[in-house]
Formats: structure tokens, C-alpha cells, sequence
């Protein structure tokens, strides 16, 4: 079994994200969730491993944690 990796591992992080941007570019914002979704997907199945892919679920959603905190709840049902 392998363990996710956190290091930078991309051969060319600039060319993809120039990529990743133009994939994105002119579609609305539902097209553009709908692209990131499949994306999601496509490289979830790549990967294949349950155990890497509930750690990188984890790492990605870590920094949402502090928004849902009570106080932050709170706040947004009062709007």
C-alpha cells in the first residue's frame, strides 16, 4: 500500500496549471464545478487506492474545518 504524496511531485506545475486554467477558461461557473468534479473522479479512479484517496479527502478538507466551526455556523444561519 502507498501513502499520499505531499511533496511536490509534478514535472511541470507551472505548464498544468496553465493547463487547469484554460480547461476552465470561458465555461460558467456550473461547467466549471462540473469539469472540476470529473476531474476529481477521472484521477480518483487513476489512483485506485481507498487509503490514499481518504487521506488526500482529509489534507483537502483540514483547512474548511474552521469554517464550520459552531461560531462560524452561527454566523452563517443569521444571514
Amino acid at each position: 500500500m502507498t501513502s499520499l504524496i505531499t511533496t511536490p511531485n509534478l514535472e511541470d506545475p507551472d505548464g498544468f496549471y496553465a493547463a487547469l486554467v484554460a480547461a476552465h477558461q470561458g465555461l460558467p461557473e456550473k461547467a466549471s464545478a462540473l469539469l472540476n468534479a470529473r476531474l476529481v473522479l477521472i484521477l480518483a479512479n487513476h489512483i485506485g487506492e481507498e487509503k490514499v484517496l481518504e487521506e488526500a479527502l482529509a489534507l483537502a478538507r483540514a483547512p474548511l474545518a474552521a469554517e464550520e466551526s459552531p461560531d462560524a455556523q452561527a454566523s452563517s444561519a443569521s444571514r
